[in-house]
């Protein structure tokens, strides 16, 4: 149904694309025969050429992942508390983004940073086509600026790592041997009353195991969202197979490009993006060449520029 769901969208947006198509045939005969419809006419145009783009831009979001839902994990880069705090600022530009566009929202969880910021995030984001959107925002995000917390008002650099993984569902299955998966439990830190506080309803699975390419790989998902360790050790399962996952995609698509001959210019994890607030304010990325002076806005959550044209610059 979700499939049939989806064609029929190109169906309704292609049909729609048509009808401006005729309007505008029928805006240009009635303009020959000297009816004052110009206005109507270049605004018959204007939604046509809107309604390509916004289709064209959908196309990019082709890949069998992309309408899944995504796991946004943020880490903060060496350097204490300048780094933690940089990072709590990508948490909140990546919430107020899917609130904006009107995803569902929820933070799986989040480790406090010592002094300000955090130590570690992970947001779940629902909604159509979210990991097709938030795969743009894959890498290392660097920040100029005047620190807040150095007397001396310097000048300092901080970096945040941030990972974008598709969240798997019961159509993608993925075994792992349970005796390579080890169980902690832990205090969660954020609200949910006081069973949360008592007792160890925290879960964090830690998988060392052989990828496909026979590379030793050790994967951490933690979960302390809800309120029971049943519900969390649950919602974990899936973190953690969905990072297997996307470790297992990237082998396969590496083994792609290795076989045709290409190779992505950006690597995941590599730096994508800088934030400059000082000596003057720029946003950059260094994939697409995308800039824009809005530091503000962008800090805000307006991100539409910079995804689209990551996704643009793909085809």
């Amino acid at each position: 149904m979700k499939e049939l769901n989806f064609e029929k969208s190109w169906i309704k947006d292609w049909d729609a694309l048509d009808e401006l198509r005729q309007n505008i045939e029928v805006y240009k005969e009635m303009l020959n025969e000297g009816e004052d419809v110009s206005s109507e006419l270049n605004q018959e145009i204007q939604k046509l050429e809107n309604g390509l783009d916004e289709l064209e831009f959908k196309n990019m979001l082709s890949d069998e992942d992309d309408r899944r839902d995504a796991l946004i994990t943020i880490n903060p880069g060496a350097g204490g508390t300048e780094s933690q705090d940089w990072a709590q600022m990508i948490y909140r530009m990546y919430t107020r983004w899917a609130e904006k566009e009107g995803f569902n929202v929820s933070t799986v969880e989040y480790q406090h940073g010592d002094v300000a910021g955090i130590k570690s995030a992970s947001i779940e984001v629902k909604g159509e086509f979210a990991y097709g959107y938030l795969k743009a925002e894959n890498g290392v995000h660097r920040l100029v600026r005047i620190s807040p917390f150095d007397s001396n008002a310097r000048r300092h650099t901080s970096f945040c790592s941030v990972f974008i993984y598709p969240i798997i569902d019961d159509e993608i299955e993925i075994d792992l041997n349970p005796s390579d998966i080890e169980l902690q439990r832990f205090h969660s830190s954020g609200a949910g009353g006081q069973n949360v506080n008592k007792v160890e309803t925290g879960v964090r699975l830690i998988w060392t195991g052989k990828l496909s390419d026979g590379r030793q790989e050790r994967v951490v998902a933690e979960c302390q969202q809800e309120r029971s360790q049943l519900q969390n050790r649950e919602k974990a399962m899936v973190m953690l197979k969905s990072r297997v996952y996307q470790l297992e995609k990237e082998i396969k698509e590496a083994a792609r490009e290795e076989l045709e001959g290409t190779k992505k210019a950006n690597e995941w994890g590599s730096q994508i993006r800088s934030y400059v607030m000082h000596p003057y304010n720029m946003v950059k990325d260094h994939r697409t060449n995308h800039e824009t002076s809005n530091v503000d806005a962008v800090m805000d959550g307006d991100l539409e520029s910079f995804i689209k044209a990551y996704l643009m610059s793909e085809v």
